[in-house]
């Protein structure tokens, strides 16, 4: 089933569409196929990650990250043996997850969105997190993360490719909790595409974003 209906998906192609990527290749946000994404290398095992355990000893205190024990998020694949790519994935782990904490608790000031998402990316997911309160909703479920690609363009840029599955992730709201299972007929998987940069606190912050759910590269 998908977790987001028609309203948060067009919300959310909205959102990116106006992002450009000239690091990550190009993608417009329509419903149009670009076939696979050029610009990210692979070689990722096949261990499921609960989560980030890169080094972090050389960046400052983060935010903490709670999530619902009903909101549970999978990373499978999500180590690459390379320290570099490792802890901008760890850091792109903890980007996903800071949306989720701020959907779930309905903060779109959340200390944790600012701390690893800057400029457009940033302005991308307050507008994606208020759509879900506007909805009145938060969801319920697993949601997977597979098949992450890392691209070093140099030691402080770095292109993250990665697929995410939604088919056991439902809509539930707000105030009565009820779960909506109702499928919208949407295809489950989306391709992200981002763009992180590491800042001098040694952060790797996602300043770049594009989603394009039904992607043929994730099985869509």
């Amino acid at each position: 089933m998908n977790r987001r209906p028609t309203l948060l998906a067009a919300a959310a192609l909205t959102a990116v569409a106006a992002l450009s990527l000239s690091a990550c290749g190009s993608g417009d946000g329509s419903s149009k196929g670009n076939g696979k994404i050029a610009g990210a290398d692979t070689g990722s095992d096949s261990t499921t990650s609960a989560s980030p355990s890169a080094d972090t000893s050389d960046t400052p205190a983060r935010p903490d990250i709670t999530l619902p024990k009903d909101m549970k998020k999978v990373f499978e694949g999500w180590k690459t043996g390379d320290a570099t790519k490792d802890a901008a994935l760890a850091d792109a782990e903890r980007a996903l997850n800071s949306v989720d904490d701020a959907i779930a608790r309905g903060d779109t000031k959340s200390k944790a969105l600012a701390f690893y998402y800057q400029g457009d990316a940033l302005l991308s997911e307050i507008k994606w997190v208020q759509a879900w309160l506007d909805a009145n909703i938060s969801w319920t479920g697993t949601i997977r993360y597979f098949d992450p690609q890392v691209t070093l363009r140099d030691k402080k840029t770095a292109v993250v490719i990665y697929c995410a599955d939604d088919s056991k992730a439902y809509n539930k709201n707000r105030k009565t909790g009820k779960v909506d299972k109702t499928s919208t007929g949407e295809s489950p998987y989306t391709l992200y595409n981002t763009r992180l940069v590491k800042n001098d606190k040694g952060v790797w912050q996602t300043t770049g974003l594009y989603t394009k759910r039904g992607h043929q590269q994730c099985g869509g």
